[in-house]
């Protein structure tokens, strides 16, 4: 796409943005750009152009599109955050900054490499919710052009689109990227069964077109004769949505009835229930089918009247809302911008929602360990809400199973440390009793209350309660959680039968205290003691390493058995002892070669050689010597019996590259009681190590249980034997 026509395509969706200053966005990126491509051989630049204009189909503001333009410039080329604020001011910097990736830095998992840049994002979304959606908008571009990446890299894409981003565009509300998010995920993740289902649903929607014209043609005359102004339109489910309920709820396709849904859009709320009303004439409703997402809107802004009807023996679903819900469902807290310069208490609402979001992202930067962070994180985008009311009649969501706990850190942090027990609906409850939607629930707190108990951490939901149970202990009770930490941490050291003083030196604790940032042993103790680090992030760190400096000790302080003095003598044996027997020839000098390095157990041939007698090659080596008459200069040889000669051979070992590898080849080589004369070792570019071995062994079998062995060391990816 050149310019103009990206301009020409801006101004569809966004005829308020100022074209010179996005054209100059434009110029400042493709110039950034110029030479790079994209895995399928299409201009870099495309992908920001693209990404941008996505945003403006969901009528983001003019800093917003520009900074989709850039935001690829400072981590994939020469531009820093320094260039883009002199040109385009400190906002749209940020912006950018906020959507680029942490620079490299050597992670110990790839999981924590993502967590760390997520937890950027998410700080950054804080700040402004505009980085999320840009990073959304990106995905998006991404998923639609992930035809040209290897099958491996299009599962993962797929996966961490489902798991993170999809639900991420749930949480905003943006149902239009979200849909699209999932069918194109699922296109990867199952080809097959996308393919076999997109066959089925437009089958079956041909089939079904006419009764649902049918049921349109019904609802528009009977809402006409009320004289109610409004559209009506069949909506297709999304793929995905389908998949979910044919492998989750185990239905077969032909179970499922409610693949179109019908959609009124009112002009005004009352004429949304006055709508409802003649439907639920025209057809019975369900019963339990029925919801007001009006009255009771869900955390995501989402408004609307659900209520699924029986007609011609068939289930089917009509959702009714006004055009300023329908907005709102389709673009979430992106329609923030659209209602931002008027005063309309829909903008007080996203900004308060906005807020929700921000806190719920604060809270998951809190967390430290990467597994636990994605597990939160997974919880608080997944989850199923609970809907309950505060004594005042106001509306409160929480996860579902959530606890009147819960409800109290919901409300304040000082109401949930001064909790002493909830009512629900009038009648005292236990603290750990699972919410259900519609209770009014009903806090008893005390100011001489001690605080919050440890065990409210084993039933609570919410990611805000655990984390602000977790802060108080962290502030209030230092002496308690040090104490209490030392304790676990202590009981679980012994548990693995590791000398405790030995491992809580600073020597061995060191490194794990960098990696958790963590400064001192009691610190460490602190964080263990109020729920902050799990024990399994720091022992088996210490009975590694203590096991490993165990290992190389009993290798120092072992005696030398007869068996190497033995090897010893293979080792010094002469010429004359080659272990090779040349047919027909009593006395010639014998030499190996050293291209092939054959041992005994390796078919072998001789070459005779001009004046050198003969070189025994393995049968497969491509290194004979070429010339004229070389096929009359081989001559048979065999390995000799019961020989003691040691003969030298070249292995390499490819792994990732870890601290402690080398020691780990070489005391595996010693414990074999074999002779290395030789070792090398580089790191690539990719990081991956590559270890070259020349060692002594006695035959092919010897040979074979060392690579095999050496083939078990943690992280090794392939063991072969090699040329010199």
């Amino acid at each position: 796409m050149n310019k103009e026509g990206y301009l020409e395509e801006l101004n569809k969706y966004a005829p308020y943005v100022d074209l010179t200053n996005v054209s100059k966005a434009y110029d400042f990126g493709d110039r950034a750009h110029t030479g790079q491509l994209r895995k399928d051989g299409t201009p870099f630049f495309n992908h920001p152009a693209n990404v941008s204009l996505i945003l403006a189909e969901l009528e983001m503001d003019e800093e917003t599109i520009i900074a989709a333009l850039l935001h690829d410039t400072v981590e994939d080329t020469a531009v820093t955050l320094e260039d883009v604020t002199r040109e385009f001011g400190s906002d749209v910097a940020a912006l950018v900054d906020g959507v680029t990736k942490l620079a490299i830095i050597n992670y110990e998992t790839k999981q924590e490499q993502q967590v760390e840049n997520l937890r950027k994002m998410f700080l950054a979304m804080s700040s402004d919710i505009r980085v999320i959606l840009i990073k959304l908008a990106d995905r998006l571009h991404n998923i639609r052009t992930l035809g040209a990446m290897s099958l491996e890299k299009q599962k993962e894409k797929a996966e961490e689109t489902l798991e993170i981003f999809a639900p991420i565009a749930h949480r905003l509300g943006i149902s239009k990227i979200k849909w699209e998010l999932e069918d194109l995920s699922l296109k990867y993740l199952d080809p097959e069964g996308y393919r076999d289902l997109v066959r089925k649903v437009d089958r079956k929607r041909t089939e079904r077109e006419s009764i649902i014209n049918d049921y349109i043609h019904q609802i528009r005359k009977s809402l006409t004769a009320l004289h109610l102004d409004f559209e009506i339109y069949g909506r297709p489910k999304n793929f995905y949505s389908i998949y979910k309920k044919m492998k989750y709820q185990h239905k077969e396709f032909d179970e499922i009835y409610d693949l179109t849904a019908i959609r009124i859009v009112c002009r005004d709320i009352k004429d949304c229930y006055s709508a409802l009303g003649a439907v639920h004439t025209l057809w019975k409703p369900i019963p339990g089918r029925f919801k007001d997402y009006i009255a009771m809107p869900k955390p995501n802004l989402y408004q609307s009247l659900h209520t699924t009807l029986m007609g011609n023996g068939e289930p089917f679903e009509i959702q009714i809302r006004t055009q300023e819900m329908h907005e709102i469902a389709e673009f979430g807290i992106a329609a923030h911008w659209k209602y931002k310069e008027g005063s309309s208490d829909k903008h007080t609402e996203m900004e308060n929602k906005i807020s929700s979001l921000r806190q719920m992202m604060e809270w998951q930067s809190d967390l430290k360990d990467p597994g636990e962070f994605m597990n939160s994180l997974k919880l608080d985008l997944f989850s199923t809400e609970v809907f309950v009311f505060t004594p005042n009649g106001e509306v409160m969501d929480l996860p579902l199973g959530s606890t009147p706990v819960d409800f109290a850190y919901k409300i304040h942090s000082e109401v949930g440390n001064k909790c002493i027990g909830a009512k629900v609906n009038g009648r005292i409850v236990p603290l750990n009793y699972q919410l259900q939607n519609g209770q009014r629930i009903e806090i008893m707190t005390s100011k001489s209350a001690n605080g919050p108990s440890r065990d409210w951490l084993k039933f609570v939901k919410s990611t805000q309660a655990k984390q602000k149970i977790k802060q108080w202990f962290k502030k209030e009770r230092r002496d308690e959680n040090v104490e209490k930490g030392q304790e676990i941490l202590v009981g679980e050291i012994r548990k693995q039968n590791l000398p405790v003083k030995q491992v809580l030196s600073t020597d061995y604790l060191e490194p794990i205290l960098k990696r958790l940032s963590l400064k001192s042993l009691e610190d460490l103790y602190n964080a263990i003691g109020y729920g902050g680090i799990l024990t399994n992030q720091v022992v088996p760190k210490l009975k590694e390493r203590y096991h490993r400096e165990q290992k190389e000790e009993q290798l120092r302080n072992k005696p030398i058995p007869e068996k190497s003095d033995d090897h010893q003598k293979r080792k010094r044996s002469g010429k004359n002892d080659t272990g090779v027997v040349v047919k027909g020839i009593d006395d010639i000098l014998v030499r190996f070669a050293k291209c092939c390095s054959p041992v005994p157990g390796d078919d072998i041939i001789g070459y005779v050689t001009r004046g050198r007698g003969v070189t025994i090659h393995r049968s497969d080596c491509q290194n004979f010597e070429k010339t004229e008459d070389a096929e009359n200069r081989f001559i048979e040889v065999e390995w000799a019996s019961n020989t003691e000669t040691a003969y030298a051979t070249n292995i390499q070992i490819v792994s990732s590259d870890r601290k402690g590898l080398l020691s780990d080849i070489t005391i595996m080589v010693q414990e074999m009681e074999m002779a290395m004369t030789g070792i090398n070792a580089k790191i690539d570019k990719n990081g991956i190590a590559i270890v070259n071995l020349e060692i002594e062994i006695s035959d092919i079998e010897e040979l074979n249980k060392l690579m095999r062995r050496l083939k078990s060391l943690e992280e090794i990816i392939e063991v072969k034997r090699v040329s010199s």
